[in-house]
């Protein structure tokens, strides 16, 4: 799932495939569609040209094929992202090729041949059929594309090569102008190795003025709320009730564990190999297909449960069933030295099973029936009672997140919200730990809240700013006590501030919360103390706090070590100039672009559709 969830992150991918292809063709040296029907099957609009819905479903669906394929379950949190992910790329590609037309970007037939022969694509690359002791064999490649059956190919091969020959002229041309001259590189190089240690006083306007000393009218909130109303923007969010039925182990699911756990070790001891066991039986997905190989290890390195036994097991036997918080584990010791030990496992899990797995499945069964996809907003309320159930409230819960209750992230729910009716329950939820129904109790449209929605927070805003002027002015009263010749640790603990001191760092990978705070200490010469530095602290909630610096050590850089690796720092940073300039292209076509998405209309629940007296949409 993890490795799905990386694959799904739209923007990020799309960017480095671009300009890895890119890349692959600059240094190797080689050198307009519309979007469907304009009909009532759109899902969207990029620059006016329309993106066909049955071309976007089926694109969505070789995505969802292939990760099924693999065994991931695709629900709807996995199905957005996945839509996401098609619609992202769908977008550049309509982008894109606008680019081609306006640059008169085009790919003559003797480059496409020349790149099909020369640069074969990876699956090529690693198959067999074109290997010569172990490395790839480019004239056996070519032998085979002059073949019939290589030739059967290169229609296919063509429409690939050329898209990606395309762009990599384009971005060629977009990067044709990067330059950095030598003081730019010497800044950077500097940046990288030029190191500082600093002493720190930090004044936290929360901690060090109270409330009293910062009072705010009514009218300072409303001037503060009308003069920045635009930090008072907020997202879509939706506020739910829930029903669950925990799903946790009881003492029953303990003791059948416990007796499966016995069963296997009596199978072993009768002759089945271990390893046959673990790959058949084990949990542990990593180490099974291993044969419950868990490798060497410290002590240290495991629950403490599992090291005491695998630290005195006699070695080559079989453990009686040893409980840790993952389970039951049956343990085999190959080896073992000082407090390390070579082990394997079978893990055998604690879950609910039997007569009560059946009496939650019922329950379960029941809440579906009673409450499930239902549009009376009271169905919740009645299943709660019937089943003796509390009804709890979430929320706010953004867009495009997870809902979150109290036994953790619930799958599916956040998407459902903002696909449902206000009023709509969801169908059951079957989480790994409890059965969930979930009601859609109210939706907060994206925008800027009233005043009197807003009231508390733009209090909270003015009080906060007067409070850093309060900061500042104990922190002048700091660096008056430095320049009388008190130094700043002393001062500092005087006043009740912390002093501690940070580094050696360089610029570049400076453990500080603002860049502002970074250029000071850099600033400085060694001995020298800063003014009061006004900086919001990221590692605090971007909160802003007063710094008073002061420059304990200063590593300045060797010019000469730079004059001797003048090339390839060059050459390194150019790479990283033009994949940033790639990056801001593409970035810069999306923004400018007129993006019209009405995924949320052709997606919605079956309730939002007739609602409004459309046909069901599709799921």
């Amino acid at each position: 799932m993890q490795a799905f969830r990386n694959a799904a992150k739209p923007v990020i991918y799309v960017v480095t495939i671009a300009f890895f292809v890119w890349l692959v063709w600059d240094l190797s040296g080689l050198g307009s569609g519309t979007g469907g029907l304009l009909a009532k099957t759109s899902v969207g609009k990029v620059n006016g040209r329309a993106v066909d819905l049955r071309g976007f479903d089926q694109r969505v669906q070789n995505v969802v094929s292939e990760q099924q394929q693999r065994g991931t379950s695709i629900g709807l949190d996995e199905m957005a992202e996945v839509r996401n992910r098609v619609w992202d790329q769908v977008v550049q590609e309509f982008l894109l090729r606008e680019e081609y037309k306006r640059r008169a970007v085009q790919v003559s037939s003797d480059e496409l041949a020349e790149a099909i022969r020369s640069i074969p694509l990876p699956e090529f690359q690693q198959a067999a059929t074109f290997k010569t002791n172990g490395q790839f064999d480019l004239e056996k490649y070519q032998r085979w594309l002059a073949s019939a059956e290589g030739q059967a190919f290169i229609p296919s091969l063509e429409y690939q090569y050329r898209s990606q020959l395309m762009q990599s002229k384009l971005f060629r041309s977009v990067v044709a102008d990067v330059f950095i001259s030598d003081a730019t590189l010497w800044e950077r190089y500097r940046d990288e190795r030029e190191q500082v240690k600093i002493g720190l006083v930090r004044i936290d306007p929360a901690a060090s003025v109270n409330d009293q000393a910062a009072p705010v009218t009514d009218a300072e909130a409303e001037g503060y709320y009308n003069q920045h109303r635009d930090e008072f923007k907020r997202g879509a969010a939706a506020y739910l009730s829930y029903v669950s039925v925990p799903r946790r182990p009881v003492a029953s699911d303990t003791a059948a564990a416990r007796e499966r756990a016995v069963a296997l070790k009596d199978e072993i001891e009768k002759g089945a190999p271990f390893e046959e066991i673990a790959k058949r039986e084990s949990s542990d997905s990593a180490s099974a297909t291993q044969g419950g190989d868990l490798g060497e290890h410290k002590k240290a390195d495991l629950v403490p449960e599992f090291s005491n036994v695998a630290m005195t097991l006699p070695l080559k036997t079989v453990s009686d069933p040893v409980l840790s918080p993952f389970g039951f584990h049956l343990i085999k010791v190959e080896s073992r030295a000082g407090d390390s030990f070579k082990a394997r496992h079978i893990l055998i899990p604690i879950e609910v099973t039997g007569e009560h797995r059946d009496h939650l499945d019922k329950v379960a069964d029941s809440l579906e029936a009673l409450a499930s996809e239902k549009p009376d907003r009271a169905a919740l309320d009645t299943a709660a009672r019937a089943l003796t159930l509390q009804v709890q409230p979430v929320g706010p819960v953004a867009k495009g997140n997870r809902v979150f209750v109290a036994e953790g992230a619930v799958p599916d729910a956040g998407t459902w919200a903002f696909q449902a009716k206000v009023g709509e329950h969801s169908r059951v939820i079957d989480a790994p730990n409890a059965f969930y129904v979930f009601r859609l109790d109210s939706l907060q449209k994206e925008g800027i809240p009233s005043f009197a929605e807003a009231k508390a927070v733009a209090i909270a805003k003015v009080r906060a700013a007067k409070k850093v002027v309060e900061a500042r002015r104990l922190g002048e009263q700091l660096t008056k006590q430095v320049a009388g010749g008190v130094p700043l640790e002393q001062a500092g603990k005087a006043m009740g501030f912390d002093y501690r001191e940070i580094g050696p760092f360089a610029r570049l990978s400076a453990p500080l919360p603002s860049p502002v705070l970074v250029g000071a200490s850099f600033g400085l010469k060694p001995g020298e103390t800063s003014q009061p530095i006004e900086a919001d602290d990221h590692r605090a909630g971007g909160d802003p706090a007063v710094y008073v610096v002061t420059v304990v050590q200063k590593t300045p850089v060797d010019s000469a070590d730079f004059a001797k690796n003048l090339a390839a720092i060059r050459q390194q940073a150019l790479q990283a100039a033009k994949r940033s300039r790639v990056e801001s292209y593409l970035a810069g076509l999306r923004a400018q672009a007129k993006v019209v998405d009405n995924r949320d209309e052709v997606y919605k629940s079956s309730a939002q559709t007739a609602a409004s007296g459309g046909l069901p949409g599709r799921r």
